[in-house]
């Protein structure tokens, strides 16, 4: 396995702490390979059957963060996902901070857009995991990574 893969993502972001006040458990899995995708796949549905999260909230959370780490891979060069259980008085969440130092996104506005792709996919990853999730935050900044933030409430 090469250095880059064996890097700690160093990229400092106001995101990983995003909703920590509500926060009960965190667990770090690292994002490089296809079957860290995987494995990340399994941990989100553990926790959404942990809190009872509905059928279709399940499919929506597993979706949003595989697209969120295929992400973190292909275009960051890998990272972490932070997954976390979140308690908001009776209200249980799953939260999923995901984390590069890639090269950044030059335009947020731009790749929040529909259609638009550097990749030549669909152009759907941000702005359909944006549509997947109750909350979404994005931290980008050129040269340094990137951050994306979701959270997904028990109704």
């Amino acid at each position: 396995m090469s250095a880059a893969l064996n890097h700690a993502v160093a990229f400092d972001t106001r995101l990983l702490a995003f909703r920590g006040e509500l926060r009960t458990g965190r667990t770090t899995l690292p994002l490089r390979s296809d079957e860290d995708v995987v494995a990340l796949r399994r941990h989100v549905r553990e926790r959404a059957v942990g809190i009872a999260l509905s059928l279709v909230d399940q499919t929506k959370l597993v979706t949003a963060a595989s697209e969120l780490a295929r992400n973190t891979i292909k275009y960051g060069g890998g990272g972490e996902v932070h997954l976390d259980a979140l308690v908001d008085g009776f209200k249980q969440g799953v939260g999923l901070v995901f984390v590069d130092d890639g090269p950044g996104i030059p335009d947020l506005e731009l790749a929040l857009r529909d259609g638009y792709t550097t990749g030549g996919g669909l152009g759907l990853g941000l702005s359909g995991s944006k549509r997947l999730v109750d909350e979404f935050d994005i931290d980008s900044r050129p040269g340094e990574g990137t951050a994306v933030a979701v959270i997904k409430w028990k109704r």
